[in-house]
């Protein structure tokens, strides 16, 4: 018997009509996933393209995939580099060693085991509770519930600090879905990206949980900080003294949150997004463009007493979530400007944001979520201003 002809035959006995009715709109997000839709979506983001929803959802979540593998290892090798010098201990200690994996940091099974027990259970609890409120909105508003949300967690989950605890997990993608998307109509009509709206939620309302030095490897009594944190403080020539190079931070052997570590995992993402012309490459350019032009303007400009103003753009390129950011945040159909130039200009005040909030504000040395979410509010000013400017210049023309 195929698949699909065992979900055809388990449908009607088993979900829609029966016993577990309540659990038939998750199961149709998941057959949505697996197999084309009835349906294709014809209004925003998609009134001018024939490329459905399915498809787009479908290769942004492939394109996590290298993000996901790096987040189990690199997770991994930190925690049991970690263990090292302090004692193992918890849940996930007693599993490794039960199953004889053991913590050996130059094991690649064993990190990316040990990653992978992290991970899951983050990933699980905001795909289970965001997708209560996701089918509870759907259900209300009588719609199908679509992979717009499959994408949402993913994100979310790479992005969260690998030793979050799973009830602030699951309070952050309700904030994301409820007020990120819910309550503008949902997917396609929010105007912030729910992931990353979920995730500044937490930040600003536990900070002692989401930043300093001892959140990004989950050890008890370690602390150590990010690269950013010691450019921050020490100058970028700091990271390399203490024995990460910039290729190290490249493939993402650094701490930090689950999947932003790996600039390279997340620039695959990206070229897959692009030669698939899911992302568009002006959004992608824009960004670039501006965080590099920024970033040399500061350099030129110098700072005797802010280190920061002598980060080069290839490490702003490699440290923090600049490359997650600019992979699968900078590049959301939704939330972007839609005019061609307004997403060159939408592009470049997200990178210029970034540097700015690295660079001039102390207090936040990341910059890469509170910049998108600039980019986000502004973005229908942007399209507003170029449409009027082409509107007044072919009325020029006619005149």
């Amino acid at each position: 018997m195929g698949l699909r002809s065992f979900f055809d035959k388990i449908e009607p006995q088993f979900l829609k009509g029966g016993k577990y009715e309540t659990l038939f709109p998750i199961y149709e997000m998941v057959e949505s996933l697996m197999f084309t839709p009835k349906t294709v979506t014809t209004v925003a983001p998609h009134a001018r393209s024939y490329v459905d929803m399915k498809r787009i959802m479908t290769y942004v979540v492939l394109a996590t995939i290298p993000c996901i593998l790096m987040a189990f290892w690199n997770t991994g090798f930190q925690v049991n580099s970690a263990y090292g010098t302090f004692e193992p201990s918890g849940w996930r200690v007693w599993i490794l060693q039960t199953l004889g994996i053991g913590l050996d940091a130059n094991n690649w099974f064993a990190n990316m085991a040990h990653g992978a027990l992290y991970f899951f259970p983050i990933y699980i609890t905001t795909l289970v509770v965001g997708g209560i409120f996701e089918v509870l909105f759907a259900t209300v508003r009588k719609h199908e519930v679509n992979e717009g949300f499959l994408v949402t967690s993913m994100l979310y989950a790479l992005i969260c600090p690998p030793d979050v605890p799973l009830w602030q997990a699951a309070l952050g993608i309700v904030f994301g879905v409820v007020i990120g998307k819910e309550v503008f109509g949902g997917t396609g009509k929010n105007f912030l990206n729910p992931a990353l709206t979920g995730r500044a939620f937490l930040y600003f309302a536990y900070p002692a949980q989401m930043s300093g030095d001892t959140i990004w490897t989950p050890v008890d009594g370690f602390s150590g900080a990010t690269n950013l944190g010691i450019a921050a403080r020490d100058g970028y020539e700091a990271i390399i003294t203490q024995g990460t190079t910039w290729m190290d931070a490249f493939i993402g052997i650094e701490q930090g949150s689950l999947g932003e570590t790996s600039a390279l995992a997340c620039l695959i993402g990206l070229a897959f997004l692009l030669f698939t012309k899911i992302a568009n490459w002006r959004l992608v350019l824009g960004c670039l463009g501006g965080m590099i032009a920024f970033s040399y303007l500061l350099n030129f400009i110098g700072s005797d007493t802010n280190p920061m103003f002598g980060m080069p753009w290839y490490w702003h390129l490699v440290t923090g979530g600049f490359a997650f950011g600019l992979a699968f945040m900078v590049t959301e159909p939704v939330s972007a400007s839609h005019t061609n130039m307004g997403r060159y200009i939408y592009g470049a005040l997200i990178g210029f944001m970034v540097v700015m909030i690295r660079v001039i504000n102390p207090a936040f040395p990341e910059g890469m979520m509170l910049a998108i979410l600039f980019g986000n509010v502004f973005a229908p000013l942007i399209d507003y201003f170029v449409v009027q400017a082409n509107i007044k210049r072919r009325a020029k023309r006619n005149v």
